[in-house]
This record gives C-alpha cells, structure tokens and sequence, in this order.
C-alpha cells in the first residue's frame, strides 16, 4: 500500500469520507483514508440500527461512481410520503386526522426521470458496498489509526497519528464526525445545542405490504418516522425525551412491543422486532466555517442536524459531491488544492444552502415536537395549504430529492 506523497489525506472512511474518497480516485486524484476503527469493520455488515433515505440526487451520484448495482438489493424505493400532525397515542389513534400531507413521486416523474422520492437503505449495507468499492480502486487506507493533531502550514497539511506517524498532503479533509480533530486543529469553532431528545431506532419485520410507503407522524415528544426497507421490514425512528427514550431501550422485549403497537398501530398488521434496540442522542451542531488553510470539512464535521426530515447523511453526500468537482477542477488548471482561493470555492457553494437546511430543520424540530394549540393550528393549516398546491407539494419534493438549487455534476449523474 503506497502512503507516500497523497494529494488529499481523508481523515474518517465513513460514508461521506469514502464516497469522496471514489470521487477523487476516479478523477485521477491520490486520496488517502485515515480511519479509527479496523477497516474490516466497514466491510462487515455490523448491524447498528439506522438506516438512511437517500435523496435521488445523492443515489445518481452513487450511480456514476459506478455503485448502484451494487447498491441496488438493499435499496427500497420510497413511492409515497405520509406526513400526519398527530396527538398521542399517535399512529394508532383511529379518528382519521385533519392535517396531512402526501407526497407522491408520480406527481414529478416527469422532472426526476421516473426516480422514486428517495431510496431507503441500512447504512451497514452502504458501508459495505463503499468499503468494497474504495478496496477494488486500490485506495490505501490507514486503519485503525487516528488523528492525534494536525498543523497546517504554508506548504501542506501535516497529519500527525497516534501511533507517532506523520503524513502529508497538500490539502486535509476532516469527516471524522463532531469530534473532529481536524476542525479543532484549525481553530474552527462549532455552534449547537441539545435537543434533550433521543432517536430509539428499530428494524421491525411487517405482516402487511408497506408497498414503498414512508410515514412520518409528528407527535407532541417529536416524529415517530416508519421508513420502508427492503423485504417487507421497516426502519423506525421513534423521537422521545431523553428519559423515555432510556426507558424504551432498555424496556423488556414484551413491553417495548406493547409500546410499539400502540404507537404503530394495526394498519400493517403485526410489526415484529427484527434485531435489537438502539439509542442515538439528538443534537444540532454546525462548524463556524467549513474550511481554513489546508482544510476543508465534510460531513458530520461541518453540519450535524436533527433526523427529522432524513436530511443529515444527504447533505454530507452532497457536499462530497460539491467538494469533488471543486478539487478535480481546480488539479486540471494546476492550481494549489489547498488554496484559500481553491477551498473558498467549496466553502461559498455549501455554506448557505448547509446553513439554511440546518435552521429549518430546527425551526421544524421546535414548531413539530410540542402540543401547543396555537402552533398546532398554524402547522396544521399549513400543512392542508400545501396539501392543496399542486406546484408546493412538487417544489418540497425536488427539495427532499435533493434535485433543488445549484447541483454538482455528480448528482445530477455526470461523472467528473
């Protein structure tokens, strides 16, 4: 494995880490992965509970990077979206409810080339294909390592590890997650709060046909989301207080199914438990800046956001994508890579559009996760107008497909 003189060292080989990492190399770039945790890891199929719905923007970006019939088995194609404003005991509640919205991927067919809304996918089975991938491209990676410091100086970004190696390159990339060391290294500051909130994650297996539909119920402790996955199982994301959500994880297997039923319902019939119960805690945190002199982060490193409307691993992949494009353009007109002028670029196309979403999508966490009348009326009338505007309904969905705004040449499926 060739370590030496890398173009960009990636510390993190996590999804967003090694779909950059693929960009590059199929670019003619050198990338390097630096990863904490053993590289088999990746390729085992661990199982830990989360899925992702991947907007079909990010899906096309897996397709020209050649993935997608690899990616293909485990990929549910979401067809419809349910969202109801409920009151508890939520999804079971029988009195049909006055504020919806669907959402249906017929209704844009014509502007997403036939793509569903999105595609659910267990992020273990992503990992795997992406790991496979990143091993067949020959991209040497250093795992287990990890960043013990870093400093960026006028001619490169010099990676230090824990094990007393040094590497580097004349650019970093940090996407090692909140914790980054790299961001921290470069004295960039992070802003954010808990939101005393915890998403208790569960595959569970159905007795009916979900046929591709997703529902999201928005209920006073926050969204109980039921997201289709392959054969005829379904990723729950169930959003409770921080200490309900302690009392559900660690609740007996009969107790925690009781709770379930009645949060669920009956209209898929039975849903079983398929593997266990895990806990994740919420928080919202964006980095001040996404880049400074030899760095540029990605990923959980520069925006960490609520998964109340799945957004959080679409904007790491879509920010892999705008960052690709700027570095294979910026090597064909030989410029420095680690430029300010370079990485500016990158930082000026994502900061917005990042710090939007960011902003809305704790508006929703805040305007969603309560019972306050006043604010149940306001989101419920807006809910039934949007249900009722045709061009509304198609623009939320291009926004969710991630086909909204300035697109990168990946996720519009152009290669680099």
């Amino acid at each position: 494995m060739d370590i030496t003189d890398p173009d960009v060292i990636i510390a993190g080989a996590g999804m967003a880490g090694a779909t950059l990492a693929l960009s590059l190399a199929q670019a003619g770039l050198k990338p390097l992965l630096v990863d904490p945790a053993p590289f088999e890891t990746q390729l085992a199929p661990t199982f830990d509970g989360r899925a992702s719905a991947i907007a079909y923007a990010a899906f096309r970006q897996w397709r020209a990077l050649g993935l997608a019939e690899a990616l293909a088995p485990h990929a549910q194609r979401i067809e419809q979206i349910l969202v109801t404003d409920g009151r508890a005991p939520g999804a079971a509640t029988p009195a049909a409810l006055p504020f919806h919205l669907r959402f249906d991927s017929a209704e844009i067919a014509d502007r997403s080339d036939g793509e569903p809304l999105g595609y659910l996918l267990e992020n273990r089975q992503i990992r795997a294909v992406l790991s496979k991938a990143v091993i067949e491209a020959g991209i040497p990676v250093l795992a287990p390592a990890k960043v013990a410091s870093a400093a960026f100086e006028k001619g490169g970004a010099v990676v230090s590890l824990e094990d007393g190696r040094v590497i580097t390159a004349p650019l970093a990339i940090g996407a090692e997650g909140r914790g980054s060391v790299l961001r921290k290294a470069a004295g960039i500051g992070a802003l954010g709060w808990d939101y005393r909130q915890t998403g208790v994650v569960a595959t569970v297996r159905l007795e009916r046909p979900h046929e591709g539909v997703a529902h999201e119920y928005f209920l006073p402790s926050g969204p109980f989301a039921i997201l289709p996955l392959t054969d005829n199982r379904a990723s729950l994301v169930w959003t409770e207080s921080t200490a309900r959500g302690a009392a559900l994880k660690s609740a007996r297997p009969e107790v925690f199914h009781a709770h379930l039923m009645r949060r669920f319902g009956a209209f898929l019939g039975n849903a079983r438990l398929d593997g266990p119960v895990f806990s994740y805690p919420l928080s919202l945190q964006l980095a001040e800046r996404f880049t400074a002199p030899r760095l540029a982060l990605l990923g959980d490193a520069a925006h960490g956001v609520h998964p109340i409307a799945g957004q959080g691993l679409n904007l790491g992949l879509k920010g892999a994508a705008a960052l690709a494009e700027v570095l294979v353009d910026a090597a064909r007109l030989g410029e420095d890579l680690g430029s300010e002028v370079v990485l500016e670029r990158y930082g000026r196309w994502r900061r917005f559009d990042t710090a939007l979403l960011s902003a809305g999508m704790d508006a929703f966490v805040h305007l969603f996760s309560n019972d306050n009348p006043v604010l149940r009326l306001a989101r419920g009338a807006g809910m039934s107008a949007v249900n009722r505007i045709p061009v509304a309904r198609r623009m939320f969905m291009q926004q969710a497909g991630g086909a909204f705004g300035d697109l990168p040449r990946l996720l519009r499926g152009e290669a680099l």
